[in-house]
């Protein structure tokens, strides 16, 4: 996950090389300066991917262990059931998984899939008009480019993102959107939003709070909405379409289309999210975990590439706003006791922010530098 944040400019010393005769950092510029990212590969026509890609042995073959999933998925839970059931197998996948799909979510068919369709229209479009928002500066509201960590990680993945930054107190002008996508993000927004605030009550009444509790801590303020496009692969076995990883915000919504991928880290072994259509993945983000105390947790997950594409994934992050002094962030008040004594310090969220940034994707977790 990404959300919006100042430029980091890495040293090109900080970035290691295989051999005297392979220049990374060149390669690395070459890609970025083209400007068309992935999607630009697969149309030149490559049928190997290119070196910045390729990931090390030993990170493709970390935590293979494999599991029968004949029988295991994440919880699919009904948000129109009986509601104190809702709030428990909420609260239980919470716990025991990080994750879980909503079905009866209230968002239109007709919107899930006409925002698969703007994505898609928008990485498909002349690449001249995409041009226009490819850019490596996160403080813009909009913004488009290849792998926020370019040149930090130790392989890209194989994947370009769109991202729109938007405060609930501070709306985006839909001029600022591309036209492609417009009306159908501006639709996707409103409908989204009241999804996540009905997520946060639920939630906030499985802490045992009263429902706006968490919404009251201003949860839902920063809204960050990136929209993936992952081509087909020629090479999927070499690299990821997205590296292990656990979101830093509260909460996120995702919607996928029907090319799987995405794999959630449960019980030492990766498993499938299969794409249901109609339904949206949720889950908990660091942040949500750190204020629960540790009574839900934020996971890893990942998305593997795949011959097949190309894969259309929107996720709808949620959060505290971090540009600005705010309330440090730590555990609630209600949910520490003698018996559950604070496990994390308190923090701004900027502070969470900056030190992800600076590790990028697949870096050292965040939670273990803020416990107490």
């Amino acid at each position: 996950m990404v959300i919006s944040s100042k430029e980091v400019c890495i040293p090109p010393s900080t970035i290691a090389t295989e051999s005297t005769d392979y220049n990374r950092v060149e390669e690395l510029k070459a890609f970025d300066d083209t400007k068309t990212g992935v999607k630009g590969v697969v149309d030149s026509g490559l049928k190997k991917i290119p070196k910045i890609f390729v990931r090390p042995l030993d990170q493709l073959n970390q935590k293979s262990n494999e599991l029968d999933q004949t029988d295991i998925q994440i919880p699919v839970i009904d948000l129109q059931g009986d509601h104190q059931e809702v709030v428990d197998r909420i609260m239980s996948a919470a716990q025991e998984w990080g994750f879980f799909q909503v079905v009866n979510h209230g968002v239109p068919l007709s919107v899930l899939d006409e925002m698969i369709k703007g994505v898609i229209r928008f990485y498909e479009q002349d690449d001249e008009v995409k041009k226009e928002y490819y850019t490596r500066d996160r403080t813009k509201k909009v913004w488009y480019n290849s792998n926020f960590d370019l040149y930090v990680s130790k392989a890209a993945n194989w994947r370009d993102t769109l991202a729109i930054n938007i405060l609930r107190s501070d709306p985006l002008n839909p001029q600022e959107l591309p036209a492609v996508c417009r009306d159908i993000t501006i639709e996707y927004r409103k409908h989204l939003i009241l999804l996540g605030d009905f997520l946060f009550e639920l939630l906030s009444e499985g802490f045992g709070l009263k429902p706006d509790h968490l919404k009251q801590m201003n949860c839902t303020e920063h809204i960050n909405i990136l929209s993936h496009y992952y081509p087909a692969c020629p090479e999927p076995e070499l690299t990821l379409g997205l590296t292990e990883h656990t979101d830093v915000v509260f909460l996120t919504i995702l919607l996928q289309n029907d090319i799987g991928g995405l794999q959630v880290f449960h019980k030492d072994c990766w498993v499938d999210v299969q794409p249901s259509p109609g339904a949206l993945v949720v889950n908990i983000g660091d942040l949500l975990q750190i204020t629960s105390n540790d009574r839900v947790k934020s996971v890893e997950h990942r998305v593997l590439a795949n011959h097949a594409g190309p894969r259309i994934s929107v996720g709808f992050f949620l959060t505290t706003r971090f540009d600005v002094e705010a309330e440090p962030n730590g555990p609630i008040k209600e949910l520490i006791s003698e018996d559950s004594p604070p496990v994390y310090r308190q923090f701004s969220n900027k502070e969470y922010v900056d030190y992800f940034f600076t590790h990028g994707l697949g870096g050292k977790r965040s939670l273990g530098c803020f416990k107490l």
